[in-house]
């Protein structure tokens, strides 16, 4: 028997961040990429819905379960976030730090594309995008009390109700967002690697096609009917100009076809090694990155000319942004950016203690 030194708790990257590695499941990587392209896309079409109802129908179709997909990959990957000094450490260089640089970038940059040169730099309303960071932030923060929950998905859905009834909430760290968008992250620390074997299988494979094209047809008829703002979920019903009664009911129904059409993406995500699977480690750049070209793109009239909001333009504008995210998500774009995305800053904490353990 001897005795030796191993920390308390190893370094740990964020979910959403870890390089590629043998033995990585590419199932994950190929999900997190897909579904940072589709919130690229979604980005990139918003300037194209004015006019077009099939755009604002392919739109609603996007926004119902592009982010679910992805908080609730983000939520499964943080199973084992224990509030342990390695998981803090890393909490704080991986979300805390990216979400003051990119905030003050934004801030700056929107000063220029929105004619505001006097928009202040404010870390308690976040900017564009910039929503995400906080919410991973707070959901990972809460993971140790959700994971003792009894019934952790009900109880989250219904403090996401309850937060629809609320205007007096405010823009504060978009507590909206984080708090409607929270069932789904919990969802995500509910569920378990047979979960989501289940929705891989062939019969739900084949019906996902479909399920899908019954929602597009769907979001065509909902278009005139319902604003695309209940899927932004940062709003309250009063603050959309909706009956008090209809937060808690579209809050369930939003929930309810999100998961549908979550369950229907990761049914046709390939699970195999794809030549795009090593992008998925890379998803944060590209998510954090894309936000200034489709800026600029307004600003620089990239979405003036007539064709451009036509079928080909759709289609051209979705193949751009695909190109960009996908550049974005490389080895070299976060060699170059890490040290503002994914900072050591060893210097900044203390040594974590080391204790005998006894082999």
């Amino acid at each position: 028997m001897h005795e030796r030194l191993v920390t308390v708790a190893p370094r740990e990257r964020p979910a959403a961040q870890h390089p590629p590695a043998p033995g990585r499941d590419p199932f994950f990587d190929n999900v997190k990429y897909l579904a940072i392209v589709l919130v690229a896309v979604g980005h990139a079409w918003e300037p194209l819905r004015d006019g077009s109802r099939v755009v604002c129908a392919l739109y609603l179709v996007v926004y119902a379960f592009h982010m679910p997909a992805f908080i609730v990959v983000s939520g499964y990957f943080s199973r084992n976030f224990d509030a342990s000094p390695g998981r803090l450490r890393r909490l704080v260089t991986g979300l805390v730090v990216p979400y003051v640089v990119f905030e003050t970038a934004y801030t700056f940059f929107t000063r220029w594309t929105d004619q505001e040169p006097s928009r202040p730099v404010s870390l308690l309303d976040p900017l564009y995008l910039t929503w995400f960071l906080v919410a991973l932030f707070v959901w990972r923060l809460s993971t140790p009390l959700w994971m003792r929950v009894r019934h952790p998905v009900p109880v989250a859905l219904a403090v996401a109700m309850l937060a629809t009834l609320t205007p007096s909430i405010g823009d504060d760290l978009d507590l909206q967002r984080v708090l409607q968008f929270l069932p789904y992250f919990v969802l995500g620390l509910s569920l378990r690697p047979e979960h989501f074997a289940l929705v891989r299988r062939r019969a739900v494979r084949l019906l996902a096609g479909p399920v899908f094209a019954v929602a597009l047809v769907a979001a065509y008829w909902v278009v005139p009917r319902m604003s695309a703002a209940w899927l932004y979920h940062r709003d309250s019903a009063q603050e959309l100009g909706a009956p008090a009664w209809s937060g808690p009911v579209m809050t369930l129904v939003a929930f309810g076809c999100s998961l549908v059409l979550v369950g229907c993406f990761l049914a046709l995500v390939p699970g195999r090694r794809t030549w795009f699977t090593a992008l998925g480690a890379g998803t944060l750049y590209g998510y954090l990155l894309h936000g200034f070209l489709v800026q600029g793109a307004r600003h620089w009239g990239w979405y003036g000319p007539a064709w451009v909001h036509g079928p080909l333009g759709v289609g051209a504008v979705a193949l751009v942004a695909t190109g960009v995210v996908t550049a974005l998500c490389t080895p070299p774009v976060r060699r170059a950016l890490r040290c503002v995305v994914e900072p050591e800053m060893r210097w900044a904490f203390r040594r974590e203690a080391a204790q005998p353990v006894r082999g």
